[in-house]
Formats: structure tokens, sequence, C-alpha cells
């Protein structure tokens, strides 16, 4: 089997939460499912563009999954060679709102 391109972890917080390993534990199997498909492209494929992949500032990009009736997006990092996964939400405007980016960007530092 390949080598994946990159490895994935989750951010972990000071006290230990993972964010959106609970945000994943919370949706249903299909949605957690495609989630999870979605990243292993990115991990396998990497670098990948649109309309998977789309860059949101220095060193932040999203995951962008269809999922039935509605949008998810993973914001993540890259650092040395691991997908940091730092944010994910069910998007509900053409946007991403800027609470959104703004975790992640907190996250990333």
């Amino acid at each position: 089997m390949e080598k994946p391109a990159l490895t994935v972890n989750f951010y972990r917080s000071d006290a230990g939460v993972e964010p959106v390993r609970d945000w994943l534990k919370g949706l249903s199997t299909i949605d957690r499912k495609s989630i999870g498909e979605d990243i292993k492209t990115v991990q396998y494929g990497w670098p990948l563009g649109m309309p998977l992949v789309r860059k949101m500032g220095p060193a932040l990009w999203e995951v962008r999954i269809d999922l039935q009736g509605r949008i998810a997006r993973i914001l993540f990092t890259i650092e040395g060679g691991t997908m940091v996964l730092l944010h994910g939400f069910i998007k509900k405007s053409q946007r991403t709102p800027a609470a959104d980016l703004k975790t992640a960007m907190n996250r990333m530092k």
C-alpha cells in the first residue's frame, strides 16, 4: 500500500481536549465516514487544491466536505509532515464565519 504524504493528528488543547474529535463524535456515522474519506484523500494526495482543499491563509487550509444536504469544513495546518485538524464545523452560509477562522488561527498558534 502506498505511504501517506501526511500523518493526521487532532489539535489538543493544554487541558487535553480534542475539539475536532469531540465535534465528529456528535455527527452521524454516515457524516463521520464521509469526512474521514475526504481527510484520507488529503492525507494520501497532498498537496491538493480545489474543489477539495482551499487555502484560507498563511499555513491554513480547509477540507471542503459535502454531506447529505449540507456542507462541512475542517480547518487544518501542516506541521512537519503532519496534518493537524484544528477546527470543524457545519457551514451555514457562503462565507466561512470569521469566528470559525479565528478559532482555527488561535489553535494554530
